[in-house]
């Protein structure tokens, strides 16, 4: 075989190694986003309408929350947020609209205090994505919800579910995920409703004899 010959192969097997790591590579980036993201992810490339440059606007967007000064909240920063989103929280009961406002102000918040900026919707909801996947989408709807009470479009029932919507963010919010460790913070909003709704229990019921069984904390705010 000629020296030629080799070197042709040689090339041609360096470029086959090289298309494969590449692809290898575009999908453990795929891979990650997703687990990052979660339904965000597919929301992202629906809207983008091509995957590659969808998923470059996701890695932009955690490029710039790496570069926001975001902080974790104290014991007692958690423990007063926790507090007002109980007054909220009973508000619902004679003042559902008054409570969806309260609620829509009480997640900005809790945003500003955290490092986020809030000035812009859109963005507030990209940069929340990066850590906040799971129940960024929820956010978005309760917006619409919000924004459908100011004009006089949202039924009592729409306010109800943008309250459950508005208290998974703001249970998020509370833990530290832009700073997670494997060990993963206490839901303090969600450990205070299962301890108020056992406190409320009669003597008997199912809710005060099995601590363990989980708790459907929306009844709170249902009308």
């Amino acid at each position: 075989m000629s020296a030629a010959a080799i070197v042709g192969i040689l090339v041609a097997l360096f470029a086959v190694g090289v298309g494969a790591w590449y692809v290898a590579v575009q999908r453990r980036r795929t891979h990650d986003l997703q687990a990052q993201y979660g339904p965000e992810y597919s929301r992202t490339v629906s809207q983008v309408g091509d995957q590659r440059r969808a998923e470059d606007e996701l890695v932009k967007r955690q490029e710039r929350v790496e570069h926001l000064d975001i902080s974790s909240l104290s014991a007692e920063q958690r423990g007063q947020f926790t507090q007002q989103w109980r007054n909220v929280q009973a508000m619902f009961v004679d003042d559902p609209r008054g409570a969806v406002t309260r609620a829509d102000g009480l997640v900005e918040e809790v945003m500003k205090k955290r490092g986020y900026p809030v000035s812009d919707f859109d963005q507030r909801a990209a940069d929340l994505s990066v850590h906040h996947g799971r129940v960024v989408q929820n956010y978005r709807a309760a917006r619409e919800i919000a924004i459908r009470h100011r004009r006089g479009m949202a039924t009592t029932e729409d306010l109800r579910q943008a309250m459950v919507y508005y208290r998974e963010l703001f249970q998020d919010l509370l833990e530290d995920r832009e700073h997670m460790t494997e060990r993963p913070v206490e839901r303090a909003v969600e450990r205070d409703v299962r301890r108020s709704a056992v406190d409320r229990a009669p003597s008997g019921d199912p809710v005060a004899s099995d601590s363990q069984r989980p708790i459907r904390v929306d009844r709170d705010v249902r009308p």
